[in-house]
């Protein structure tokens, strides 16, 4: 059975632990404040929304849908919720809804997310897993063994968002519109039924894919039953989650699930987004997502006023982004009262933090010499070797020199 390492974080949402590169996908602090402090807050949305009515977004690297699912729950909050939040978490105030529940106030929204992952099995499990359980135990235990993680948690979160349930079942309708096989799916119902992982996985969202699957399966004399047993459950749920979802009364939503290479997909797109969310395993390990031809693949596929966000503060992916054609930035962390992450854009008045003269110095040290993958099709493993013989033949100075002598320039000040 495909394995999973799942963990609560900080904030009541579902971490993964990668075994293989040994790492966590999302911070042990909160996934889902990981999402919103990385790429939700810095994009400046509530003023986007307030000019635009179309929106689209390209989320690479979809996972368990963190980013997709903190939009739509951002979305929600910024057009019918009493608060609104900003990039500085801490002076979240209402400053007035886009729209009110006065039909002609109403505004229409066209939102189009394209998500892209090659892991099926994590894509279609997107839907099921919990973003904010709530009360967990004081001393919380890891289900399996990691003595690293476990001392990064039960410690304090910033646990300021309401997630709305409802945005994955606004999720799991889309994904078993447009991949009706997922309940056929042997895989995916192992491990929604297996007890080792019952626990992280919504119990309504559960049922109705159990219900679906009987529904939809070959006929026997059970299944008128199934079909309306499920008719009834989906009624029922959809009228609980109908005053949580009342945004989308006024909006045309398509969610575009690609199960695919992303630097193949977007060869065939001819989309420009207004927001790409690049959320790729680290450089060091997975540089496919990371190379010079793969951001010069993304400039043309966003629009003249869009964002690039990541993660992702490393001199080698901002030279790479810069020598792609984007102004770039750095994104504020306000909670850890920090920066942590990177932005690129085409228009540089949408840059709200400047690189400091320390990191563009660090863009031309060893650090900075970026990855290469001409054709777009290179492996991992390949991608890395050449990167590691341009670094080793470099004349550049390193980062450890640079640092050294910046920091001893700055204290001779």
């Amino acid at each position: 059975m495909y394995e999973l390492y799942p963990y609560f974080t900080n904030d009541g949402s579902v971490g993964l632990y990668s075994e293989a590169d040994n790492d966590i996908y999302h911070s042990t602090y909160g996934a889902l404040t990981e999402a919103y402090e990385k790429f939700i807050l810095p994009a400046g949305l509530e003023k986007f929304f307030e000019k635009n009515s179309e929106i689209k977004i390209l989320d690479i690297c979809f996972g368990i849908g963190y980013n997709s699912k903190s939009f739509i729950n951002f979305f929600i909050e910024n057009t019918y919720s009493d608060t609104v939040y900003t990039d500085n978490i801490n002076s979240s105030t209402y400053n007035g809804k886009i729209y009110t529940d006065n039909k002609s106030d109403k505004k229409f929204f066209n939102i189009y997310i394209k998500a892209i992952d090659i892991d099926k099995i994590l894509a279609f499990l997107s839907p099921f897993v919990i973003c904010n359980k709530k009360n967990l135990p004081e001393n919380y235990k890891l289900p399996f063994y990691n003595d690293k993680i476990s001392k990064m948690l039960n410690k304090p979160a910033a646990n300021y968002i309401k997630y709305h349930n409802s945005i994955n079942f606004l999720f799991y309708e889309k994904i078993v519109q447009n991949y009706p096989e997922i309940l056929k799916n042997s895989e995916i119902s192992k491990i929604l039924n297996s007890k080792k992982y019952r626990s992280f996985f919504e119990a309504d969202i559960c049922r109705l894919f159990s219900l679906d699957r009987k529904k939809r399966s070959s006929y026997t004399p059970l299944r008128p039953l199934f079909a309306f047993l499920h008719n009834i459950y989906y009624r029922n749920l959809s009228n609980r989650y109908k005053n949580d979802l009342k945004a989308f009364t006024n909006v045309l939503f398509d969610f575009d699930l690609k199960l695919n290479d992303a630097r193949k997909e977007l060869l065939y797109d001819n989309n420009k987004y207004n927001f790409i969310f690049l959320d790729a395993f680290t450089p060091a390990k997975c540089p496919a997502l990371w190379t010079l031809e793969f951001f010069k693949l993304l400039h043309e596929h966003l629009d003249e006023n869009g964002m690039i966000l990541t993660y992702s503060n490393s001199a080698a992916v901002r030279n790479a982004l810069i020598n792609a054609g984007f102004y770039v930035g750095k994104t504020f962390n306000y909670s850890l009262k920090k920066f942590t992450g990177t932005v690129a854009v085409k228009n540089k008045s949408l840059i709200k933090h400047d690189l400091s003269e320390y990191d563009l110095g660090l863009i031309k040290t060893r650090a900075g010499i970026f990855y290469r993958d001409e054709n777009l099709t290179g492996l991992n493993e390949e991608i890395l070797a050449s990167h590691r013989k341009e670094v080793e033949n470099s004349n550049l100075i390193s980062s450890s020199k640079y640092i050294k002598e910046y920091k001893k320039q700055v204290e001779e000040v």
